[in-house]
């Protein structure tokens, strides 16, 4: 079974950073493509950052300049630097990933269970 555990989110201020983990059970074989998605409360879920096996990194407009997404591939881990922030950026995030399970052939998308950030004025 593939689990994504996310870990570091909670209330900040205005200003103040965060710094998101979320790491990938050991039954991975291979990762692709690892990213931070996040949903407000009454919008659409949101990619914020994503990067690939490359380490080629795309993240959302409004968060430019202000997040930055890593990866450490020894861990099956990927972080979500966060500074700066915002009210607007108050929400649950998610960490996805595609990867290659033990056994299998084929890679498939997996989520974490999200992690809440918010952020007061």
């Amino acid at each position: 079974q593939v689990q994504l555990v996310e870990s570091g989110g909670g209330l900040v201020q205005s200003g103040e950073s965060l710094r998101l983990s979320c790491t990938a059970s050991i039954s991975v074989v291979s990762i692709n493509a690892m990213g931070w998605y996040r949903q407000a409360p009454g919008k659409e879920r949101e990619l914020v950052a994503s990067i690939t096996s490359g380490d080629s990194t795309n993240y959302a407009d409004s968060v430019k300049g202000r997040f930055t997404i890593s990866r450490d591939n020894a861990k099956n881990t990927v972080h979500l630097q966060m500074n700066s922030l915002k009210p607007e950026d108050t929400a649950v995030y998610y960490c996805n990933a595609n990867l290659r399970r033990a056994l299998s052939t084929r890679y498939y998308d997996y989520w974490g269970q999200g992690t809440q950030v918010t952020v007061s004025s």
